[in-house]
């Protein structure tokens, strides 16, 4: 294995480990999103309040990286299966 390969492995490892959280982001958002909806309908305003200010900064930007991670993914399985017949 050269230098090469060995840089691209650690580029690889560290986008997936990057992606893994990326997906825990998300996850996290929505409940916290469906959390905060169930209590908005009780009158308590301060978890809606806080996702909102979060969501432009945080969550928006964590749903494109994952969009695009899936549709860069996609293209690459396709380019890849393209390529072996």
């Amino acid at each position: 294995m050269d230098a090469g390969s060995s840089a691209m492995a650690k580029l690889k490892g560290a986008l997936d480990a990057l992606l893994v959280a990326d997906v825990f982001v998300v996850i996290a958002g929505a409940l916290w999103f469906g959390l905060a909806v169930v209590l908005h309908s009780q009158h308590i305003e301060k978890p809606l309040a806080l996702f909102q200010q979060l969501w432009e900064p945080l969550f928006t930007p964590a749903i494109g990286l994952l969009m695009a991670a899936a549709l860069l993914s996609g293209a690459l399985g396709w380019w890849q299966r393209r390529g072996q017949r």
